[in-house]
């Protein structure tokens, strides 16, 4: 029945989206794009039992942008009524009379476009009512608190769950649309021994609500984060490898990512520029982009500009074999579109057999990083500097927990120090890694 309905709404939309294209082609414009969206959920926080806030949304929005040639002008709204609807196209047509040409503006070439998009089961709803909802942050609490005595406060339990759809159409004739779901939990709670006070948090997200981990697993995980960074320690300046833990490693690839985007690298204003084809990482290390994964997070058959996602070797041994690109900076870049407009699509970073514990016997002394602060990250040069706090690792053991250093090196040293990635995965994201140890990074300390 929910399926039924979802494909009515879907097909509701994609007359809106037809109608506010014909209004374009009305107005003389040359070419049109348009994407609408509509969302609705329910988000629910308690912090010791309590009810902090409850939030139901029923959110939409439509932006088009048409083109008069190369002049192009783009509008939005997020009111969706037909009148409003004709305004807006109206004003991204006031607007493309008065902007300059730009040779490399258009819509996506239709060799690029999805016409006929894959299933990728991401839309699951759940009926999740409130009551339940704050039971199971509820639980999530209580669970925290009976897992240790040191946890004396909470900041709260969150769960959220929202459905949508979203629709693209454009005057090559491509309209295209799919729903899709999301649902997570959260629980941060505070830690306390003598003077030191200290706070994490643990989460799940799926498009399932059936995958969600047990509330009670996330507050005993939120607890045993919390407690572990109890009283930690600073150690000395030093040089030493480091590992980052699976949670935080994807934040090194994301650095990947902006460095190699087709915008970084028409601007010049990239470390990698002109590497395609080199080694910039660890000879052993791949990383294969996969859009089209059943269920999973940042699975998507088309991106935002209509153009098709497919299987990618982003790094193959090492060696970088592409930049991202939009239709924009692809053809800036004389390049064909990767379908990259709007971001990745399920990073999988190649791993061995080692997990976390194994790692850090690997690595025999060094610093585990669990925690990174600051933006200290130059994608134009590649220097790298933020602040971590994590557990000092010797003779291949946790020993104790650290705070206040500073980690700082070079993204092209620290990618081709790469020596291992762990099997300990973490799926919540748009980058699927594990672990991952650096042979040597500076660390500053007392």
């Amino acid at each position: 029945m929910q399926q039924t309905a979802i494909q009515q709404e879907i097909a509701e939309v994609k007359e809106a989206v037809s109608q506010v294209l014909a209004h374009a082609k009305k107005l003389g414009a040359s070419s049109a794009e348009a994407s609408m969206s509509r969302t609705r959920g329910l988000s629910v926080e308690t912090r010791h039992g309590e009810v902090e806030t409850v939030e139901f949304n029923q959110d939409g929005g439509l932006g088009i942008s048409l083109y008069f040639g190369q002049r192009k002008g783009s509008a939005s709204t997020a009111d969706l009524s037909p009148q409003a609807l004709k305004r807006t196209v109206e004003a991204a047509a006031d607007i493309a009379r008065y902007t300059s040409e730009d040779p490399h503006a258009g819509v996506a070439e239709a060799s690029w476009l999805e016409f006929n998009p894959p299933e990728l089961d991401l839309y699951y709803p759940d009926s999740i009512s409130t009551e339940q909802a704050i039971v199971l942050c509820a639980a999530a609490e209580e669970a925290a608190f009976a897992e240790d005595s040191r946890i004396t406060n909470s900041e709260g339990a969150s769960f959220s769950t929202h459905q949508g759809l979203k629709v693209y159409g454009n005057s090559h004739g491509q309209l295209v649309g799919y729903p899709s779901s999301r649902h997570s939990f959260s629980c941060v709670v505070i830690g306390e021994a003598g003077d030191d006070m200290q706070r994490d948090y643990s989460y799940t997200v799926a498009r399932r609500y059936a995958d969600l981990l047990d509330p009670r697993q996330v507050g005993r995980e939120a607890a045993r984060e919390t407690v572990a960074r109890l009283q930690p320690r600073k150690v000395p300046t030093q040089k030493v490898p480091v590992l980052f833990r699976a949670d935080i490693a994807s934040s090194l690839f994301g650095h990947l990512v902006s460095a190699i985007s087709g915008g970084s690298i028409y601007r010049k204003s990239s470390f990698l520029l002109d590497k395609v084809g080199q080694q910039i990482m660890a000879p052993g290390l791949t990383i294969l982009e996969k859009p089209h994964l059943n269920q999973a997070l940042a699975s998507s058959p088309f991106d935002s500009e209509g153009v098709k996602t497919r299987d990618l070797a982003v790094i193959e041994q090492g060696i970088l074999t592409t930049y991202l690109t939009t239709s924009y900076s692809a053809r800036k870049l004389g390049m064909a579109s990767t379908g990259h407009a709007g971001g990745i699509h399920n990073w999988l970073v190649q791993h061995g057999n080692e997990d976390l514990l194994a790692l850090c016997r690997q690595m025999g002394k060094g610093l585990l990083v669990t925690e990174l602060m600051g933006q200290g990250v130059n994608t134009v040069t590649g220097d790298y500097s933020r602040g971590a706090s994590g557990f000092w690792v010797e003779h291949g053991e946790i020993q104790f927990p650290v705070a206040e250093v500073t980690i700082a090196g070079n993204l092209k040293d620290i990618f081709m120090n790469i020596v291992a990635v762990g099997n300990d995965v973490d799926r919540r994201g748009g980058v699927h890694t594990g672990s991952v140890l650096v042979s040597q990074m500076q660390l500053a300390g007392d």
